[in-house]
């Protein structure tokens, strides 16, 4: 907090430029269980993605890979409750998310082949293609009034 203070006072004495982000993401409207539930799944899914990373990084690739499949991937869509949620996003943001599951159902079964290959670069890809939906759900939407 105190850093942050003298951080803009820095700013402000010296005349440097402040920058101010308009959040220009659409937003999507759900009553507040639905918006909860689906903050709880992303919450859930960047903690798996963070699981999966560790067990890469351990070369236990078949754990990263059930982790992919049960909490992220297409085997995962009953757990999250994903069907209720599904008609208060817009299409492009359900379509985003299905890409989303099936890019991590496909990564499930890289890590299965290529960890046994020892082939980084097919997983880093792989995962890489997972966190690009992510990044283009984020980018796009919000669900924060």
């Amino acid at each position: 907090m105190k850093k942050c203070i003298i951080s803009a006072l820095v700013l402000t004495i010296f005349g440097l430029p402040t920058f101010s982000f308009a959040d220009s993401r659409q937003s999507v409207e759900s009553p507040k269980m639905v918006r909860d539930h689906m903050l709880e799944n992303m919450r859930d899914h960047l903690l798996a993605l963070t699981e999966i990373q560790q067990y890469l990084a351990l070369e236990e690739y078949e754990k990263a890979s059930t982790v992919a499949e049960n909490r992220l991937g297409m085997s995962s869509l009953g757990g999250h409750g994903a069907s209720h949620m599904a008609r208060f996003m817009p299409a492009a943001m359900q379509q985003i998310g299905i890409q989303m599951h099936k890019s991590a159902s496909r990564f499930a079964t890289i890590v299965q082949e290529s960890g046994l290959e020892g082939s980084t670069p097919k997983i880093a890809e792989g995962l890489a293609g997972v966190m690009q939906q992510c990044v283009a759900c984020h980018s796009s939407y919000r669900v924060h009034p």
